[in-house]
């Protein structure tokens, strides 16, 4: 527990709050770790497929940079330096906005989209075994409802999407 001067005024962590907090930081990090090893089987990082999970499920596979920075939660500097490794690959491709030609769209390819398919089993599966098997219905939902308040409540204009 981080060191505090009783009566100081200040609203520190109870002891089971601090349990709690180090409990969903840790866990969040480890399964993000695990997420990410086990789609490294197949030559791709988390961060790297969540940008081509949202391209396939986007209407026309495509969507504007700077709002597919928002949804995956990263600035747009690096969403530039991930979209740089994926069109590398050809799973995406970068082309100026139709209805704004100072906008970038990132575009998934055909290649991309096959990837895309063969390595979602890859994902859902470490999903399933990491997270929503190991607990019942109720604690997974439980824990999607809490964290939709938290990003809500960190992003209330909804631009990381819903």
């Amino acid at each position: 527990m981080a060191a505090h001067v009783p009566g100081d005024g200040f609203r520190w962590l109870s002891d089971s709050e601090q349990t709690s907090w180090r409990a969903i930081l840790r866990g969040t990090r480890l399964l993000e770790e695990a997420l990410d090893r086990a789609l490294d089987d197949v030559g791709i990082q988390l961060s790297e497929y969540e940008i081509i999970s949202m391209l396939s499920e986007s209407e026309a596979h495509r969507l504007r940079m700077s709002e597919l920075a928002a949804m995956v939660v990263q600035s747009r500097s690096r969403l530039t330096h991930t979209a740089k490794r994926l069109e590398d690959r050809g799973w995406v491709t970068r082309e100026q906005c139709a209805d704004d030609k100072r906008g970038v769209e990132l575009v998934l390819t055909d290649g991309g989209r096959a990837a895309v398919e063969k390595m979602a089993r890859v994902h859902v599966q470490s999903v399933r075994d990491n997270l929503v098997d190991i607990m019942t219905p109720g604690q997974f939902a439980a824990i999607g409802e809490a964290m939709a308040i938290v990003r809500d409540h960190l992003d209330p204009e909804g631009l990381s999407g819903r």
